[in-house]
């Protein structure tokens, strides 16, 4: 208990994939680790920071300060502001350690499809992006992606913002509750359509919890807690990752987490999940996988709480409490003889598809005797389970489960219920999928804990209209979304709200397909089709071409799954999709130029090998002089011939690269580079002042210094360069 009243030491993790993941980490271990180190013996702490010892490749560390002391603490003010800079930049990600575990188990590959349920704030899709791509070949897309759920629509902002920073094609967000999450199947195989049904190779079913292990993150759930909290999530925990599960492809794995230690949220769910399951399903052993973290197995045996008592066994609950105290919350999950008679009174689904739950208990019932509590043990291998509690590294508490899918899950015949029909809640409903494998739906209202919200408020509002023609719904969205267009007015007075398809409140998705849009993009960038591809893997979030403002690109995997979307009827509530490759350009001399599009700054590392026109090759100075200044006028360029080059390009978007010299350099994923705009007398940047900053700082140590202290080139001398 004393653990957990201290504060959480706050951890970060490196990007992978950032340009400057090597300095980052460099800086870590040869500056913070010593200048820190003073204040954190004053602390009676061996070390200020230090990387945690079972993930990869020093990625990951640990301070032990806690978020509150580093904003507070004026010696901490150095390496506070410079974790606030690397992680707005994306080069850093500020993450709890315990929360870095489920994405290493999930053994992600660059060809998977990833499917994050319930992904909000987004530190594992993040983490998740970051494996695909590091595994990917350099200068190549992966052909894998991750869809990121998340059922309430702020915190998917939050997702958008997070995951923004990864600068990443590979990705779609979604919107859905993740117990009804689509599973896009077409009715045959189409020609035109590479594939016919959503699933995936990998699922994180990360779920709404309690939130027990957070207790010294968030010190106010000490007074909130109450053991209710757990037991009226369990039931949609169940749901959760049973959809989870008939999303995933046969041979793929699913990790079941929660941020708390109650049984009844985990390893309760996890027995359920293979009861129902069968021989479809594996709780794989992962004991040999990171050997320095340090787990607990999972229970075998424990106690439910309700209204201040204490249940051992099924047979011990009330009549009257059966409703909110499932079979499924104990070990053995089975009933006992003298409650079989309750069993279809049962409205929480405890029992439902599960072959044997209405069975006698057997040898998982131990002392059994009459007037006296009934111990159960679970006879499944719940010790496969993992449990990383506080008190071992110094860390918030997680629960983890790894599972396989080793075949198509059983056929489940929902039991009668005669309740259903009264209470539209934890009804479980099955449908079947092209290969004969039931797949597992809810038409639930999720229960809401005052600690994490599961479902937005308008979310029983929504109807299920699959039966309405698509391109009915499509016309009616472009509908409105025109007239809300070309009535700006309606801003002021009543909004009209943008639909896609039958999805309120959302944009449309759709592909670009003016060629003569597209065609002055390729000529003015000089992109060519054979190289990087652009027609089919752009699209807007209008359906007006002449109105767009942005446009994405999308990977070859991402295309696919929107296609397929399509082909269903828009299915899918897409709050975002692919990356902002190119935004139109408002200011007056952007609109009437040759292109009127500029590359975005998330989209250039993308593009970037690919670019043949309106690039200008810098050297060390001017290109530390054009960061500094934002804007230079032409004559103002430390090197005379830049000057010329500069003016010679078109007027509109450019795209200035750092090199040794004036001529080409082979781009690859060490060069840098930023977009500038070539307006009629100067060349002015176009990014973020944190990105300005954080390339100054990275460049400032590149730079070597002369004896008495100044930076060697400033007289317009390039500079050799040493890549990360």
């Amino acid at each position: 208990m004393e653990i957990l009243r201290k504060p959480l030491p706050a951890a970060f993790r490196v990007n992978s994939n950032s340009q400057f993941c090597d300095e980052i980490i460099s800086i870590l271990e040869n500056d913070f680790v010593k200048s820190l180190q003073a204040e954190a013996i004053e602390g009676g702490e061996l070390e200020a920071i230090k990387p945690l010892p079972w993930y990869p490749k020093n990625l990951a560390w640990h301070s032990n300060f806690s978020r509150k002391e580093i904003r507070k603490n004026k010696i901490l003010e150095r390496f506070h502001e410079f974790l606030k800079l690397e992680n707005e930049v994306g080069n850093i990600t500020r993450q709890e350690a315990v929360s870095m575990v489920p994405p290493l188990f999930l053994d992600v590959h660059p060809d998977h499809f990833v499917l994050d349920m319930c992904a909000a704030p987004g530190s594992k899709t993040f983490q998740l992006l970051e494996i695909i791509h590091e595994a990917s070949e350099p200068g190549t897309l992966p052909n894998g992606m991750v869809v990121a759920n998340d059922v309430d629509f702020q915190r998917s902002n939050l997702l958008i913002h997070q995951t923004k920073r990864m600068c990443t094609s590979n990705l779609i967000v979604t919107n859905h509750e993740g117990q009804q999450f689509p599973g896009c199947r077409l009715k045959g195989p189409s020609d035109d359509i590479p594939i016919n049904q959503l699933s995936f190779d990998r699922v994180l079913c990360d779920v709404p919890c309690s939130g027990d292990g957070t207790l010294r993150k968030a010190p106010d759930i000490w007074r909130k807690w109450n053991s209710g909290m757990g037991n009226g999530l369990h039931n949609l925990q169940v749901i959760l990752a049973m959809r989870g599960l008939s999303l995933l492809k046969v041979g793929g794995k699913m990790i079941y987490s929660t941020c708390s230690m109650n049984p009844v949220e985990d390893e309760a769910v996890v027995s359920e999940i293979l009861r129902r399951c069968g021989d479809s399903v594996e709780l794989v052993d992962v004991s040999d996988k990171l050997p320095e973290l340090i787990r607990r197995p999972g229970l075998k045996t424990w106690k439910v709480r309700d209204k201040g008592g204490w249940f051992t066994s099924y047979k011990d609950v009330p009549q009257n409490r059966r409703g909110g105290i499932p079979v499924s919350m104990f070990p053995s999950g089975k009933h006992l003889k003298d409650s079989t008679e309750t069993t279809q009174e049962n409205e929480n689904g405890g029992v439902n598809g599960s072959q044997d739950g209405c069975q006698e208990t057997d040898d998982s019932v131990v002392n059994a005797i009459p007037d006296e509590p009934v111990v159960e043990v679970s006879d499944l291998p719940l010790e496969r389970c993992m449990r990383i509690v506080p008190h071992d590294q110094n860390t918030g508490a997680f629960f983890i489960a790894v599972l396989r899918k080793v075949s198509p899950l059983p056929e489940f015949q929902e039991k009668p219920n005669p309740r259903k029909h009264s209470s539209k809640k934890n009804a479980v409903s099955t449908e079947k999928s092209p290969s004969g494998e039931a797949v597992v739906t809810a038409d639930t209202e999720p229960v809401k804990s005052e600690v994490e919200n599961v479902v937005e408020e308008d979310a029983n509002n929504e109807k299920d209209d699959s039966l309405v023609e698509p391109e009915k719904k499509n016309t009616e969205g472009e509908t409105i979304t025109e007239e809300k267009e070309a009535n700006p007015s309606h801003a002021a007075g009543k909004r009209k709200v943008p639909m896609q398809g039958r999805w309120k409140g959302f944009d449309p998705v759709v592909f670009l397909k003016e060629e003569t849009l597209i065609g002055s993009i390729k000529e003015f960038y000089g992109i060519k089709d054979e190289s990087f591809p652009l027609y089919g893997h752009l699209v807007t979030r209008n359906t007006d071409t002449n109105s767009v403002k942005r446009i994405y690109y999308v990977s070859k995997s991402v295309k696919e799954v929107l296609q397929l979307n399509f082909a269903v009827g828009q299915q899918l509530k897409i709050a975002s999709v692919g990356l902002k490759m190119f935004e139109r350009q408002s200011a007056k001399e952007g609109s009437s130029k040759p292109c009127s599009f500029r590359i975005s700054s998330e989209g250039l590392p993308v593009i970037l090998p690919y670019i043949t026109k309106q690039v200008l090759y810098t050297p060390m100075a001017d290109f530390k002089h054009l960061l500094e200044h934002k804007s230079i006028r032409f004559p103002d360029f430390v090197n005379p011939q830049l000057s010329q080059k500069a003016a010679d390009l078109i007027l509109g978007c450019c795209v200035v690269i750092l090199s040794d010299g004036e001529e080409p350099v082979k781009v690859d994923a060490t060069t840098i580079a930023i977009s500038c705009w070539r307006g009629n007398n100067s060349l002015a940047v176009m990014i973020t002042p944190a990105d300005c900053q954080e390339l100054l700082e990275r460049l400032a140590e590149r730079t070597p210094k002369t004896e008495d202290g100044s930076v060697n080139g400033s007289n317009g001398d390039s500079v050799a360069m040493e890549t990360a």
